[in-house]
């Protein structure tokens, strides 16, 4: 009796000419996965059992944010198969925080000229 994993894994295209498009198959994509989810899940529920402890609220929300960024990871490396694309990643995490940064620091220059523009007129 043949396995199901030991056919081609892919798709026909459905067009006229109904080619047969190979995918990349892993049978360790399916472990990868399943490792994935528990190690977001263990998270999710510890950040649920954190969020009822006595813990100073600074504390919490370092946490919180360590703890998101983690998962975001974990999201993007795996569901979205961005690990093996460095380049790709890179871009796809520190751009957006430098963005943000930029923002932040722009709307900082803003509020503070409007302040001291207020103070001298």
């Amino acid at each position: 009796m043949a396995h199901q994993h030991d056919k081609p894994h892919g798709y026909y295209t459905g067009d006229i000419h109904n080619q047969f498009v190979e995918e990349h198959y892993d049978p360790k994509n399916r472990a990868v996965i399943w490792r994935t989810f528990w190690i977001l899940l263990f998270i999710t529920i510890f950040e649920v059992a954190i969020a009822f402890a006595p813990i100073a609220k600074d504390i919490l929300m370092v946490t919180f944010i360590v703890l998101t960024i983690v998962k975001a990871y974990f999201i993007v490396a795996f569901f979205m198969h961005l690990k093996h694309e460095k380049l790709s990643f890179a871009y796809t995490i520190v751009l957006p925080f430098v963005l943000i940064v930029y923002l932040i620091g722009m709307a900082l220059a803003e509020g503070s000229f409007l302040n001291l523009w207020d103070h001298l007129f």
